[in-house]
């Protein structure tokens, strides 16, 4: 391992440290036993009953805990929770059901979590404060259709089709929306004194209501939007094909509706964040830094070159640079794909261009939740010698990846990236290193 390799991975391992969820979440959330400020919106603690609380996603734990460690030593509403999570090992708290959800295919237990959430909500009154805690990957972790003749087969080979498409994330959740009983605003409940969502962005800047598919935000698509984008999708179940033109999929819940006027909500973390994180832990390492967003949601091919020529031309100025980016990018896949995610895709397509145009560089690319694509990996990290390293052991990258199958090469030539699930998650981290 050379030292820019090192010292990428020491870098992506700083910046984590630095985007922790329960210092945002906590900050958010108070209570002095009279007042319950939630935001920059409060309540009298007279006026509540209780506060039922749905936290969903990958940081849903770690953000449910926080709550709880701000309201501990004052009076508080009682409590009563649904938490969930794709973490193990959680512990245990008064009043709190923590239940296992599905990533990235939604099955049994992500309708189980859905309906728990519903019959929770079924207990709001105007004497109750309801507080949503949203991460990403709450889309497949909490669902059940609209029809509910949809079988979890044809619900997980739906969002198959989704992951498979290509499609930027906003679409991908416009199709979720529409199908969903408990996403695009479905969850908002009118009835409730208050009711605040707390957000971790894994989407783009801006579009608040896709992130998790804004299970308690009014929605900004609309169906006409998801039967454009319906051709797109291949493989598609029969019995979704025919929700989408049918009378059980109604329009979601907008802006006006009754539901969101004591509606508050606010993005404590995003990409944003983690950009500037790796861009100080760089900094702190010695390197000149910029960050380059432009390439957010291209196909994966176009990204990666657009990343390496913008580097060049950087270390042309300052030899001992680092080129940021956050976002996600597009891959298409084949009807047989292997092991791996885009991330792994990314960095693999970028060390084969890295060797075929001789240039001495590093790339890292990363997901902040630890998890890319259907392997246990984060992501890789790939410099112009790992080519040359994998064709060594008699593994041809360019194989790997028309098979998107690039995590058995990266692991065996040491490139994998490994985390396990970090409690949060703002998008995929990209880096190229120079010098």
């Amino acid at each position: 391992m050379n030292q820019s390799t090192e010292q990428a991975r020491e870098i992506f391992e700083e910046t984590l440290r630095q985007v922790q969820v329960g210092r945002v979440v906590r900050g958010q959330i108070k209570c002095d036993g009279k007042a319950l400020r939630l935001g920059t919106a409060s309540v009298a603690v007279e006026d509540l009953d209780q506060l039922l609380i749905v936290s969903v996603g990958k940081a849903a734990w770690e953000m449910y805990q926080a709550v709880r460690e701000s309201l501990m030593s004052e009076e508080h509403p009682e409590i009563r929770a649904v938490v969930i999570t794709n973490q193990g090992n959680t512990g245990a708290l008064p009043g709190t059901r923590v239940m296992r959800g599905s990533h990235p295919m939604p099955d049994a237990h992500s309708f189980a979590a859905a309906e728990a959430v519903l019959s929770l909500l079924r207990e709001v009154t105007s004497r109750t404060a309801v507080l949503f805690l949203v991460s990403g990957g709450a889309s497949a972790m909490m669902e059940t259709p609209l029809d509910p003749h949809i079988s979890v087969a044809d619900t997980a080979a739906f969002y198959q089709s989704l992951i498979g498409s290509g499609l930027p994330i906003a679409q991908i959740n416009a199709l979720r929306k529409h199908f969903s009983a408990v996403k695009g605003g479905r969850l908002a409940t009118a009835r409730a004194r208050i009711q605040y969502t707390m957000l971790i962005s894994d989407v783009p800047a801006g579009l608040p209501d896709a992130i998790g598919s804004g299970p308690s935000l009014p929605d900004s698509t609309t169906l006409a939007d998801c039967r454009v984008l319906l051709p797109r999708l291949k493989a598609l179940p029969p019995s979704v094909a025919e929700f989408f033109t049918g009378p059980l999929c109604e329009e979601t819940p907008k802006p006006d509706d009754a539901a969101f006027d004591r509606a508050h909500w606010d993005v404590v973390l995003s990409s944003e964040h983690l950009a500037e994180a790796a861009a100080q832990a760089a900094r702190d390492a010695g390197f000149y830094v910029e960050i380059d967003n432009t390439f957010d949601e291209w196909e994966y091919r176009d990204a990666a070159r657009y990343l390496i020529e913008r580097g060049v031309a950087l270390a042309r100025q300052h030899p001992r640079c680092c080129l940021i980016s956050v976002g996600e990018v597009g891959v298409a896949l084949g009807e047989a794909a292997g092991e791996g995610g885009r991330n792994q895709q990314f960095a693999l397509w970028c060390a084969v261009e890295l060797e075929r145009c001789g240039i001495r560089a590093t790339i890292l690319s990363a997901g902040s939740d630890g998890i890319d694509g259907n392997s246990q990996e984060a992501g890789a990290v790939c410099d112009h010698e790992t080519v040359e390293h994998a064709r060594y052991l008699g593994l041809d990258a360019k194989v790997a990846l028309e098979a998107f199958d690039a995590t058995p090469l990266l692991r065996a030539v040491g490139a994998s990236l490994t985390t396990g699930p970090t409690g949060t998650n703002l998008r995929d981290l990209r880096m190229i290193l120079f010098g």
